[in-house]
């Protein structure tokens, strides 16, 4: 598992099987309907790139790995590494906070005229929600997320799980859950997708006027 992990990210940091070094696989596999792997390797082969050419990006790699990336190890020292984690742990979280403050509490509050309130750890874990905002005893979720989020492969995973617990959110507290896209302009952050304003006005205004 380690040297995989070693491996898919030395190959995604050259990005030795994009699509300009491999070809489009994802049409080729699905011009083949491949009942077994063995068809798909021939077709791959005779419609896109040798054996040989897959081998010789493998070398790349290799090289890039016991190369490149041995001489990055190499040079990292130990006050390097307890450095990495402070800044991580002290200065990165509380940008990350400044951003979220910013974000939420200057333009969401003043453009909707509500209280927002950040949600609890439990929230966060079992709904994957950030704040809430408190409509006649039932709550909208609000998750915030960098611009840019939908591309990140690891995040991209998780979009199907959150899905889920967002959907799991409104049932059990009556309100939508919504994204937050964040993006700095300058020295500030500002919401990437404004639209969202009027529809979280939206769910309060449908919120607001439903029958206790």
């Amino acid at each position: 598992m380690a040297k995989e992990w070693i491996l898919n990210q030395a190959n995604m940091r050259w990005g030795l099987t994009r699509m300009t070094k491999v070809g489009p696989v994802s049409e080729l596999i699905r011009k083949c309907s491949p009942k077994h792997v063995d068809q798909w390797e021939g077709y791959y082969y005779q419609n896109a790139y040798p054996k040989e050419h897959l081998e010789n990006l493998g070398r790349q790699l290799y090289i890039k790995v016991t190369e490149v990336c041995q001489a990055e190890i190499d040079s990292v020292t130990e006050q390097d590494c307890m450095d990495f984690i402070v800044n991580l742990v002290i200065k990165r979280t509380f940008d990350g906070y400044q951003s979220e403050i910013q974000t939420i509490y200057g333009q969401l509050e003043h453009a909707l005229g509500v209280k927002i309130e950040p949600a609890s750890d439990e929230w966060d874990r079992l709904y994957n929600v950030d704040f809430f905002i408190l409509v006649k005893g039932k709550y909208i979720g609000l998750q915030i997320k960098p611009a840019g989020y939908a591309y990140i492969p690891q995040i991209v995973n998780e979009l199907g799980f959150q899905k889920r617990t967002h959907e799991k959110f409104t049932r059990e507290f009556g309100g939508r859950v919504f994204y937050i896209i964040s993006v700095k302009e300058g020295d500030k952050k500002i919401i990437h997708n404004p639209d969202v304003i009027e529809e979280i006005a939206a769910e309060i205004q449908r919120l607001q006027s439903t029958v206790p």
